[in-house]
């Protein structure tokens, strides 16, 4: 609740307990500048969190998601890759990296960067031109927002089927869907994101696609890599609670 008024208390226990260390070091710092130094100016900006943080994180939902994904598209080397909504500063720059990528997104972007195409549009309405237009398609953690408001788009209970059915429409026979969601017993947390059963989500599938791999990051942030999706833990969504589930198909 505090958060959401803007008052993270757990940065304000930091800060204040770093306010001793940062007043020590930049006594030392400006010492030194007269000793040594040759900048004309010193002023304050005191960042006090990160002498205690880890270097990054190499966990989590993206961070995984997004590299396993780029990767498979540069072994598959398809001849159009089309992205749905996903992280701009994580997959989408990963794979504009070594090829051109066609982005779909509900939201306004301006795109100046070389291999990046940049669409705006609502793929809960499909366009009669996009389909069957591409041989390679991703989605990864943006279905679960379909129809929930909360990037402006219409209020929809079933956005996240109309979404997915439009996917398959553009993706030509034989093409590849790459397609990420959050993992778990079936809900709406609104207006944040659904979570969904994996047996949920391979009815919606199966019907029209061929699994090539399933993949999935645990509720601590740990990759499990191509696991074998009729194993009866696939019944119990591999123990998640929020999860995040990586599906490689291949459409019929």
């Amino acid at each position: 609740m505090l958060k959401f008024f803007g008052i993270d208390w757990r940065l304000a226990i930091t800060n204040i307990k770093g306010l001793w260390w940062f007043l020590k070091d930049r006594s030392l710092f400006i010492k030194k500048m007269r000793e040594e130094g040759d900048m004309p100016k010193i002023t304050w900006r005191p960042i006090l969190f990160d002498k205690t943080d880890k270097g990054g994180t190499m966990t989590g939902h993206y961070f995984h998601m997004d590299l396993l994904v780029s990767q498979l598209i540069f072994k598959n080397k398809p001849v159009r890759h089309i992205d749905v909504g996903s992280r701009v500063d994580g997959f989408v720059a990963h794979v504009a990296a070594f090829r051109p990528i066609e982005i779909f997104d509900i939201r306004p972007m301006e795109s100046k960067v070389e291999n990046i195409r940049f669409f705006q549009a609502d793929l809960m309405v499909m366009d009669e031109k996009l389909k069957g237009c591409t041989d390679s398609i991703s989605c990864l953690h943006a279905i679960e927002h379909f129809g929930l408001g909360r990037y402006n788009d219409p209020i929809d209970v079933n956005g996240h089927k109309k979404g997915l059915k439009n996917m398959i429409e553009m993706l030509q026979s034989g093409g590849k869907f790459y397609f990420a969601t959050p993992i778990g017993a079936s809900r709406v947390e609104f207006n944040a994101h659904r979570v969904f059963d994996v047996n949920y989500l391979w009815d919606i599938f199966k019907a029209d696609f061929v699994l090539d791999s399933f993949s999935y990051v645990d509720d601590k942030g740990d990759l499990h890599k191509y696991v074998d999706f009729e194993d009866k833990q696939r019944q119990e969504n591999y123990g998640c609670h929020y999860g995040c589930g990586i599906f490689e198909m291949r459409k019929k």
